[in-house]
């Protein structure tokens, strides 16, 4: 039987790994439409994840990657309405080096983080 999935990837998001799991959680297991408008809010600032943390930049990136997954259901031909989020996976990321301050000749290591989100329709 072929499997109806449709995923979508984010390879070295400048996101932090803590927040992006803290948004993974929350998100495991919905139906995809009601997680697009979910991150929407959360992105407005009208709703919180878990009652007082917003994590607006994560949320944008997640926000980016679920319409991504739903434009590649579409072009599988699979059902919007039956779509759910079946896993999503965080893993950090490779530090990247930022800019050099002035009186220190150090980089900035920054944080980036790779986030897999899988959508199967049922």
């Amino acid at each position: 039987m072929v499997a109806k999935e449709a995923i979508a990837r984010g390879y070295n998001l400048r996101i932090s790994t803590k927040h992006s799991l803290a948004i993974a959680d929350v998100l495991g297991g919905m139906k995809l439409q009601r997680a697009i408008k979910f991150m929407e809010n959360v992105v407005k600032g009208k709703q919180t994840l878990d009652g007082k943390k917003y994590y607006t930049n994560a949320s944008k990136s997640f926000l980016e990657l679920l319409k991504n997954a739903l434009a590649n259901a579409k072009n599988k031909n699979l059902n919007e309405e039956k779509l759910f989020i079946k896993a999503i996976k965080v893993n950090r990321g490779p530090k990247i080096r930022g800019t050099r301050t002035r009186w220190k000749l150090r980089f900035r290591k920054l944080k980036s983080t790779h986030v897999e989100i899988v959508v199967e329709e049922r």
